[in-house]
């Protein structure tokens, strides 16, 4: 049961990825409002977040609950924030590439934390583990 559960939230991350990428690549030039792709971006990576927790908490804790990861995935969301807020020739540097900000961001926002936070919930609300917790 391990398995199947984990087979689908690995199938959940993909889906948010693509999903996620597809936002920022297109948003714009399908005449999405700047609010759809910016906050959407942020709500599915803190999805993408959730689910990666999940998969790799899930493997090596067979007993993490949903909710532990819910919390662990919330607190690792607001500390990818407030590195925001810290700089080096090197990090910025990094934050130029087409990583850094899809990983990092460029800039510190509370609603972007705001933005992770509904995220994670939608994604705690569709894990297949929950319903056996």
């Amino acid at each position: 049961m391990i398995q199947r559960t984990q087979g689908l939230r690995l199938m959940l991350l993909i889906v948010i990825i693509v999903l996620g990428l597809a936002l920022r690549r297109f948003g714009y030039a399908i005449d999405l409002p700047f609010f759809i792709v910016k906050y959407g971006g942020s709500l599915l990576w803190g999805s993408m977040v959730y689910f990666l927790l999940a998969i790799a908490l899930g493997g090596l804790v067979a007993e993490c609950r949903p909710v532990g990861i819910f919390v662990a995935a919330v607190s690792v969301a607001v500390c990818v924030e407030l590195i925001r807020l810290y700089h080096t020739p090197w990090l910025d540097a990094f934050r130029l590439t087409t990583a850094g900000p899809l990983l990092l961001g460029r800039v510190f926002s509370v609603w972007n934390i705001v933005a992770y936070a509904v995220g994670i919930a939608a994604a705690y609300a569709l894990d297949p583990a929950r319903s056996k917790s």
